[in-house]
């Protein structure tokens, strides 16, 4: 790395080097810096390698460096190897899943070291199938495809009259508004939604700019004609949907969820779905994967996918592409989108 340019150097495993950074991303980042790979294996998507070999060969690669990419693979990024950096700016996290467990925040933040992570790179993917499970949820689409399948081609305009009708004009309550909430809220605007959300966590002036209505966790689900869970999974979201929560959803609502299945209790979901007066679109269950003989495959008013909405069948997934839209704006004097603060880490572990 030219010692006149800005240096970043990406720590990761040959998996995310190879599969997780497409060319045309690394050329981008070349026209304001050099980067570099530093090749290290072992830990996972929550966790950092604890291999001493690679934490000391990392030291040893830290002094010249402007700023720190990191993901599968990397050691954590601590006090002692931030001493070693006397040039670092910027840490970032590729995927983390929102927890940053690859990065000491605390000591960063002592340094003045600015801290981003871009695991968002697979909600608004999220957000997009979250989008089609509505549709799909509302006209109960999965019961009329399963007939279809099952060779009954006719129409069933006793089961077409109780849809949930159309998306548009519909009262949306979204349970959880970050990224992926935020993202669902601009697929939403063409369909001239009226938007509830619940997320204790969001700033209050965030409700005027994208224009929702914020209320209760009580309220999205007694009130609105569609319910899409959000939230991530934290102590306090798990089984936060439970048999009295599920009960206060009146008939004909449609009930969609991509974030994690055990944030609603499978066993009470079950029970109130087969009341049949009530459509569920599920891109998470709790367990995963689901059980062959569990209810929750055959109930007619459930449309269900393998928990595979993050992924887009696209070369690569988007997580680098906005790391360096990250670090250019950072390294030309803009403020970053995508930090990790103490607020964003204690919304996100529920702690605040």
């Amino acid at each position: 790395m030219a010692d006149d340019r800005l240096n970043v150097l990406i720590a990761c495993d040959k998996r995310v080097r190879n599969g997780y950074l497409p060319p045309q991303e690394l050329e981008r980042l070349e026209r304001f810096c050099d980067w570099a790979w530093f090749a290290c294996e072992g830990g996972g998507i929550y966790s950092s390698t604890q291999d001493m070999e690679v934490i000391e060969r990392l030291k040893e690669h830290v002094n010249a460096v402007d700023a720190l990419v990191v993901c599968h693979g990397a050691p954590r990024i601590d006090a002692e190897i931030m001493n070693r950096a006397s040039r670092l700016k910027f840490i970032g996290e590729l995927e983390g899943d929102r927890f940053a467990a690859r990065i000491d925040l605390d000591a960063s933040w002592q340094r003045g070291i600015r801290t981003v992570d871009t695991t968002n790179g697979s909600s608004y993917p999220v957000a997009e199938w979250a989008l089609a499970l509505t549709l799909i949820t509302l006209r109960n689409a999965g019961k009329l495809f399963r007939r279809l399948i099952a060779g009954d081609t006719g129409k069933d305009m006793a089961e077409i009259d109780r849809m949930g009708g159309i998306l548009t004009g519909k009262r949306v309550g979204l349970i959880g508004c970050g990224h992926m909430g935020q993202r669902l809220i601009k697929l939403l605007r063409p369909f001239e939604c009226e938007i509830w959300v619940h997320d204790p966590y969001l700033p209050q002036e965030m409700a005027e700019v994208l224009g929702f209505l914020q209320t209760s966790l009580e309220k999205v689900l007694t009130g609105c004609d569609v319910i899409v869970c959000m939230a991530p999974l934290t102590p306090q979201t798990k089984g936060m949907l439970g048999r009295r929560e599920l009960d206060m959803i009146r008939p004909r609502t449609a009930l969609v969820n991509v974030s994690r299945g055990a944030i609603i209790d499978s066993a009470a979901l079950i029970d109130r779905l087969k009341r049949g007066d009530i459509t569920a679109g599920l891109d998470v269950f709790d367990p995963e994967p689901i059980p062959p003989d569990s209810e929750i495959l055959q109930l007619p008013n459930v449309f269900i996918t393998p928990h595979f909405s993050g992924r887009t069948g696209d070369d690569y997934p988007h997580f680098f592409h906005f790391m360096v839209d990250e670090l250019d704006r950072f390294f030309h004097g803009h403020e970053t989108y995508f930090d990790l603060t103490p607020r964003s880490q204690s919304n996100r572990q529920g702690a605040g």
